[in-house]
């Protein structure tokens, strides 16, 4: 069953070659768009040099029950479905790069968009405060 499927797969992409490599192009440039609105990713070790050195502002999107168990020296919580509302409290850290911290690092993403739309110099950091939290690093309750 699955090798026929395979089979017609690979017959679709033989017959359409244009058409399956327009495809191909138009994903890998959604990707690339959709890497370049979201933020870069940053390790630990770079959001702790950035903080260390008063560069960037740690924003924790998760939701208050998540943030208040255990979360980054520093961070303030204001939740992903808050953001929009509370953009103003953000204001004063127009002049650093705000690190977006969630869950696992996917859905910063979203949140990065946000703030680049609202003129904020955004990043995130990769895998969240579960990897924060794999590295072994410290968290405050």
């Amino acid at each position: 069953m699955l090798t026929d499927t395979l089979a017609k797969f690979l017959e679709f992409i033989t017959v359409h070659y244009m058409l399956s490599g327009a495809f191909l192009i138009i994903v890998v440039l959604l990707i690339v768009q959709q890497s370049r609105n979201s933020g870069r990713n940053l390790s630990s070790r770079e959001l702790t040099a950035m903080v260390n050195r008063d560069e960037a502002f740690i924003l924790d999107i998760r939701p208050k029950k998540d943030f208040v168990a255990g979360h980054i020296v520093g961070s303030e919580n204001i939740s992903s479905d808050q953001l929009k509302t509370r953009m103003a409290d953000l204001e004063k850290y127009k002049d650093k790069t705000i690190i977006v911290v969630c869950a696992s690092g996917v859905n910063a993403g979203s949140a990065c968009s946000e703030l680049k739309k609202a003129g904020f110099n955004a990043a995130r950091l990769s895998g969240g405060i579960t990897g924060w939290r794999s590295e072994n690093l410290p968290v405050v309750k």
